[in-house]
């Protein structure tokens, strides 16, 4: 596959140093990782430029994306503090979320799935991962990747696929959520980045489909697009044992840019009567308004 490279990478190969951006052709489309001015080893990530990850080598518990923080919220409370655990991440981005587990959860042993091989290689040779941090990545479809992990693996189960901006249908239904659940230990935790924006049918939908596989769950997300003013990100946390959804209320509160979570009656109420997703009439999250990346 052909690449172009505009510029160059950062004169130590480290994301340190003098930082000019990377531009690279990958499967996903033209990929971009652009440092952060404000910070001497932070970087952003973007395909066809849509925002993707946010990472600072430096400090790798620093979460910048609104959604991240959220989805760290969740790892936080997945375990006691500073506990190992293992966790599958589906889509990898510029490594974020496992960098941050990495770094909170030292020993902790980790996958990341990420179906994008040229993306990886970019990511890997400009951002590199921590020597030391127990992180395997794999470049696989996540739903065949899935299938190949044995029962009761996971603690902690990330699922933030998209491709072309959107979420691939065969990651949308009750048949793939089975899958999730079969890997996750008993105490484990599911929690996907979910996008959707008025009249927020796949948001509901999504909800319902996972309400039909696990017994509780919660949802996170900017009131805004929770009433359906705007296109944005929500994440859904899901499990077969009750979630610190008091903690996570507040924490979420707490946030720069504050999130709501529903739970129970309200969020079950949200759905608004959707009824879950299968695989035969599956169909990818919506492509978000252009003016969303502007």
């Amino acid at each position: 596959m052909a690449r172009s490279r505009k510029q160059g990478r950062s004169s130590d190969g480290g994301g340190r140093g003098v930082r000019e951006p990377v531009v690279e052709s990958v499967d996903g489309g033209l990929a971009e990782l652009i440092p952060d001015r404000d910070r001497p080893a932070a970087w952003t990530l973007l395909l066809d430029g849509a925002p993707q990850s946010h990472v600072d080598l430096d400090d790798p518990t620093h979460l910048s994306f609104e959604y991240q923080r959220r989805i760290g919220h969740v790892l936080d409370l997945a375990a006691d503090k500073g506990r190992p655990v293992q966790a599958l991440h589906l889509g990898g981005g510029a490594f974020t979320l496992a960098r941050y587990v990495a770094a909170t959860r030292p020993r902790s042993t980790q996958q990341i799935v990420e179906r994008d091989g040229p993306l990886v290689q970019l990511v890997r040779a400009t951002l590199p991962l921590d020597p030391g941090a127990r992180i395997r990545v794999r470049t696989a479809d996540a739903r065949e990747a899935l299938a190949k992990l044995p029962d009761d693996w996971a603690d902690v189960l990330v699922a933030d696929v998209f491709s072309g901006a959107r979420t691939p249908a065969h990651l949308t239904s009750t048949e793939f959520l089975t899958e999730v659940r079969r890997v996750l230990r008993t105490t484990g935790v599911y929690v996907a980045n979910l996008a959707d924006g008025p009249p927020l049918a796949h948001l509901r939908a999504q909800i319902a489909t996972a309400a039909a596989v696990f017994p509780e769950l919660a949802l996170v997300a900017d009131p805004t697009v929770l009433r359906g003013k705007r296109f944005g990100n929500a994440v859904l946390v899901a499990s077969a044992q009750p979630l610190p959804v008091a903690e996570l209320t507040r924490r979420a509160a707490g946030d720069p840019h504050p999130g709501r979570v529903e739970h129970g009656k309200a969020l079950a109420d949200f759905t608004g009567g959707a009824v879950p997703v299968v695989d035969a009439a599956a169909k990818a999250s919506p492509a978000p308004p252009p003016s969303v990346f502007r």
